[in-house]
């Protein structure tokens, strides 16, 4: 719930108050930058949308330069975190920078400052859920790689990491290490790649079974108002009796008075479903990458001609670091908070490792 700011006395400004209205200033001006950098790489509707989030930011500007009056000063520069913003929507203007964007919205200072008015306090809160919902919509489309991506990388970098750290510590040589690294990054690879294509086409095919008929739509406009046969179809789709009976009167409505297949009107299965799956195709290649490209890490090493302890360690590091950064790039894009999430991964990866790790101590002990 937004704070009710009381009315502000009217007394000179103090050289705090300037200051915080100036960085105020700058940063209406960064954030609205971001916002016409990012409609720049869009079309049609997200970009109208953008275009008016930068327009409510200048509206918030024209605030702060009433407030300054004459002390209003040479330009400043916006926040670091903003003007990087900018910078990522400058070269990407993708949903990682609309991910970052809402984050920047949900931590507006304006709820408890009292020099800034209720609405712009609630056009804060209110852009979160514009920024929130134009990031939905780019995690919808890359949904199903983007899963496969995640999932293969990480995959890659624990599954290995552990492969490598117990074989290593039975105390075999150097190169048997590396060849039992290159042989995980290729089998489990080649298995993420096929899992996956059978997964998502598996899917593909259950949304494509669950498709109204083509037949079904041409004999619409054939179909007895009174008896209403088209109310069964919705209501085996889960609705109810009375919604089931309403729908299907307007779609049959409309079959009347239009000529040719009225596809739209008959509930198809949205392509939104599809478009969040992603394709088989792209999904393997997605997961045979990433899946490699984790597994190759905890192999560097020993590609490198180290061994023994020094090769464990600089692994060890190597896959802890990929962790963090890949459960922080999955916090971002989630809208969750960066840091847990990738703790949480670096937690989870390093204690599967160590598992391994000391079975391959007990073993080798077992043989020494």
């Amino acid at each position: 719930m937004n704070t009710i700011h009381p009315e502000r006395s009217e007394r000179a400004p103090s050289a705090r108050d300037i200051r915080r209205w100036r960085q105020y200033l700058a940063d209406e001006q960064a954030e609205a930058a971001v916002y016409r950098d990012l409609a720049n790489r869009r079309a049609g509707e997200e970009r109208q949308i953008l275009l008016a989030l930068a327009d409510a930011e200048g509206r918030h500007e024209e605030h702060w330069r009433r407030l300054l009056g004459s002390h209003i000063g040479s330009p400043r520069r916006g926040a670091l975190r903003t003007r990087f913003l900018g910078l990522l929507a400058r070269r990407f203007g993708s949903v990682f920078v609309l991910a970052l964007a809402q984050r920047a919205e949900g931590r507006s200072p304006y709820d408890a400052d009292a020099d800034a008015t209720n609405a712009m306090a609630a056009d804060e809160t209110v852009h979160e859920e514009v920024v929130r919902g134009l990031a939905a919509r780019g995690r919808k489309r890359l949904s199903g790689t983007f899963r496969a991506a995640v999932f293969g990388v990480n995959d890659g970098l624990v599954s290995n990491l552990a492969l490598v750290l117990g074989i290593g510590a039975t105390g075999v040589p150097a190169a048997t290490i590396l060849f039992t690294g290159i042989a995980g990054l290729l089998a489990g690879a080649l298995s993420m790649g096929a899992g996956e294509y059978v997964s998502v086409r598996s899917q593909r095919e259950l949304l494509e079974a669950s498709a109204p008929a083509a037949p079904a739509q041409s004999v619409l406009s054939h179909l007895d108002l009174a008896a209403n046969e088209l109310t069964l179809v919705y209501r085996a789709r889960g609705m109810s009796e009375e919604e089931a009976e309403a729908y299907a009167r307007g779609v049959l409505a409309t079959a009347y008075a239009a000529t040719g297949p009225i596809a739209a009107s008959t509930g198809a299965s949205e392509p939104d479903e599809h478009e969040a799956i992603g394709t088989g195709t792209g999904a393997a290649v997605s997961s045979f990458c990433f899946f490699a490209s984790g597994a190759l890490l905890p192999v560097l090493p020993y590609l490198f001609g180290m061994s023994g302890p020094a090769a464990i360690i600089v692994a060890t590091i190597l896959v802890g670091l990929a962790l963090l950064a890949t459960g922080a790039v999955v916090g971002l894009l989630s809208g969750g908070p960066p840091l847990k999430r990738a703790l949480r991964q670096l937690v989870i990866g390093l204690a599967a490792a160590a598992v391994t790790y000391l079975l391959g101590l007990a073993f080798g002990t077992t043989i020494g």
